[in-house]
């Protein structure tokens, strides 16, 4: 059983702990026999108190776990909320088998055992669902996206711990700054839909958690920069960073990836429409044969 999981950054600027988007880079889960582990090329066995294998046994798998990944950890692309989301699933593939139709059905509570262990649910719903995603309250709703963008993502060296920095973020915030992260989120969430690209560097400014994020983080803050006085359509700090989402037109994103800041490197990517899939070994071994 191998499950494919996009990686995803979430808040989109302003949308705080409510809004992500999946990209085109991916954690593998693996669930299958121990004595065949090691038969995967790349594939790490995990001990008990990896994030996918604690989720795998949440959601009822057993056996042993393995992941390859190349999803950046601790950079703020979503790396254990992917494989939570795939622990989970591939939990649920091993109990109900590999069917579309029943991974569909069985979606809203996946996510809830995932949010439970991941702590908030933007990561983990865009991983599992795909494409962009507005999550509260336990419901998910997919955003009709109009654009295809690429996706450049500023990849620094040095990794962020999303506990901590969510511990320096205020426990209240000025009205003023409310009302404003509340009118760019709606005006991103419309402007997605509509295409309208000129809305979007206005409507990814945030108040509540980038400009304390980027202050110890030079280097994240000159990537963001970079980026808009490059062209791009819109930029922000990818979940808790330190890298930096950055949205263009395809033609563009060589060019603007080179304006970047040498402290990183640059992935250039698309926004995954797919979500979290299961397959057994024997067919994607068979794909990658053909």
């Amino acid at each position: 059983m191998i499950v494919r999981v996009p990686a995803s950054s979430a808040n989109l600027g302003p949308g705080f702990d409510a809004l992500g988007m999946a990209l085109t880079v991916y954690a593998d889960v693996i669930a299958e026999p121990i004595e065949h582990e090691l038969e995967l090329a790349d594939a790490q066995l995990l001990d008990e108190h990896h994030p996918a294998t604690i989720a795998f046994r949440r959601g009822g798998g057993e056996g042993s776990v393995s992941v390859r990944s190349s999803i950046p950890v601790g950079r703020g692309m979503g790396f254990s909320g992917a494989v939570r989301v795939g622990g989970v699933v591939a939990a649920h593939g091993q109990r109900r088998g590999v069917d579309s139709d029943r991974l569909q059905q069985a979606m809203p509570e996946l996510l809830r055992l995932a949010t439970e262990l991941e702590g908030h649910a933007d990561n983990a719903a865009a991983s599992l669902y795909g494409g962009v995603v507005a999550t509260a309250a336990g419901h998910v709703v997919r955003v009709p996206v109009q654009l295809d963008p690429a996706m450049v993502m500023w990849v620094p060296s040095f990794a962020t711990s999303t506990d901590e920095s969510r511990r320096k973020l205020p426990e209240t915030v000025a009205l003023a700054d409310a009302v404003h992260n509340i009118g760019r989120t709606a005006l991103l969430v419309a402007a997605l839909v509509a295409g309208d690209i000129g809305a979007l560097r206005a409507a990814t400014a945030d108040r509540i958690h980038q400009t304390l994020r980027l202050a110890n983080a030079k280097p994240s803050r000159d990537a963001l920069t970079a980026a808009l006085d490059a062209g791009a359509w819109a930029a922000w700090l990818s979940g808790s960073g330190p890298a930096v989402a950055v949205m263009c037109a395809v033609k563009d994103a060589e060019s603007i990836a080179a304006t970047l800041p040498s402290e990183g490197h640059s992935k250039i990517l698309r926004i995954d429409r797919v979500g979290a899939v299961i397959e057994r070994r024997d067919v994607k071994q068979q794909h990658e044969d053909e």
